[in-house]
């Protein structure tokens, strides 16, 4: 583990289930924000993986390219804070209203469990900045861990810490290291709520669920009835199910059947959500829900990049200073993301992991190369290391 010295300043986390409060309310700024981004990236997504189950934790890939951002210097910070809606905000801003909002949802509700966990995973023998490393522990309680990563543990080693921090439910976020790997950022989120009114297992029946283009399957179908937090709107209802005392709750929007799943979609953003949830009332009626569950994966690479942080990925142009200085080029080579739902007649039960790569490059001049006089070549097996053809050329015949 790198020698660091523990910062004096953190805001105390109440243990799961107490009844403690964060010392300062979160910031509204921040709050906004990220459901901005949130909605932002879940609609590219969901028109990239359109016809497919889509399942994301927005608040997970924010806490980990928050955490990158303090690395970030110039023109690759400014991407990075604009494409999480955090334009305008200092890192010492945007630092301090993560970790109050990540105290602030770790103490919701005694039937509600939400663990958030950060890490910083090091390519043993490379010196990171202080401040990077000390503001991912002081802000985030990342700590930094060298490992080799040119051994296979190394990715095993990581991939247990996903698995226990999500109880099983990511068991691997890397499938191998690469050579030019200098660190991952990771984070992981784990939550299981039981509903505030559960779904009598006796009522559950096996009912049709339509498909997209006219199919149809036999699903096991949960029903309830009662008072709902209820929305009808043009083109849609929605009802709105609390976990626990209400803190939290699952949001449930059926798009009308002319209308459909993908033009619903279209409608949503952080501006119309705002208008919606003021609107939910009480009202009696009855739910039938499918039980579901579903994981999901997918590199958010090219996402972020036409969101607008295309420099932090940029080999040249990237820059990370604030991270690590090597001599190279440090850049972000991949964004993965990694989550599962499950929804039960008891409540429901979800895990989500963000892992941040970075990679190195050496910068080098660029060449000019005009093979244009004789010149020597040779064919190699470079498993083994054998020439199998070399040669001279000092008439290129054809």
């Amino acid at each position: 583990m790198m020698k660091i010295r523990k910062p004096a300043l953190r805001i105390r986390k109440p243990a799961p289930g107490s009844s403690g409060r964060a010392e300062t309310a979160p910031d509204r700024g921040i709050v906004a924000a990220n459901t901005r981004f949130g909605f932002k990236l879940f609609s590219r997504i969901a028109e990239q993986d359109a016809g497919r189950n889509v399942f994301i934790s927005p608040q997970s890939v924010t806490f980990a390219l928050a955490m990158a951002c303090n690395g970030a210097r110039g023109e690759t910070r400014e991407q990075m804070a604009g494409t999480l809606e955090m334009q305008g905000m200092s890192p010492e801003e945007i630092n301090r209203g993560n970790l109050v909002l990540e105290t602030a949802l770790e103490c919701l509700d005694p039937k509600v469990r939400l663990n958030t966990a950060n890490s910083l995973w090091a390519r043993k023998g490379l010196n990171f900045e202080r401040d990077f490393v000390e503001n991912s522990l002081k802000f985030y309680g990342a700590a930094t861990e060298n490992l080799d990563f040119n051994d296979p543990s190394a990715a095993q080693r990581i991939n247990a810490w996903v698995n226990n921090k999500t109880e099983g439910k990511i068991e691997r976020i890397i499938d191998k290291i690469n050579p030019d790997t200098v660190l991952f950022l990771i984070n992981a989120i784990y939550f299981k709520g039981l509903w505030s009114k559960g779904f009598n297992p006796v009522k559950t029946a096996e009912g049709i669920f339509n498909l997209p283009g006219g199919g149809r399957k036999k699903h096991p179908m949960m029903s309830r009835s009662g008072r709902f937090g209820y929305l009808r709107e043009p083109g849609f209802q929605a009802v709105s199910l609390p976990y626990g005392s209400g803190k939290v709750s699952m949001y449930v929007f059926l798009p009308d059947e002319k209308s459909g799943l993908s033009e619903f979609q279209k409608s949503l953003n952080a501006k119309q959500w705002r208008e919606w949830m003021p609107r939910f009332s009480e009202t009696d009626g009855s739910l039938v829900l499918p039980r579901f569950k579903s994981e999901y994966e997918l590199c958010l690479n090219d996402i972020l990049i036409d969101l607008g942080m295309g420099t932090a990925f940029d080999r040249k142009r990237a820059d990370f200073r604030g991270m690590i200085n090597v001599g190279d080029n440090v850049f972000i080579s991949s964004v993965r993301h990694k989550s599962f739902v499950r929804v039960d007649e008891e409540g429901s039960e979800a895990a989500a992991a963000t892992s941040v790569r970075f990679g190195v490059t050496c910068m080098r001049d660029e060449f000019n190369m005009v093979v244009d006089r004789p010149f020597f070549f040779a064919i190699r097996d470079n498993q083994t290391g054998t020439i199998l053809f070399m040669g001279s050329v000092v008439d290129p015949k054809e």
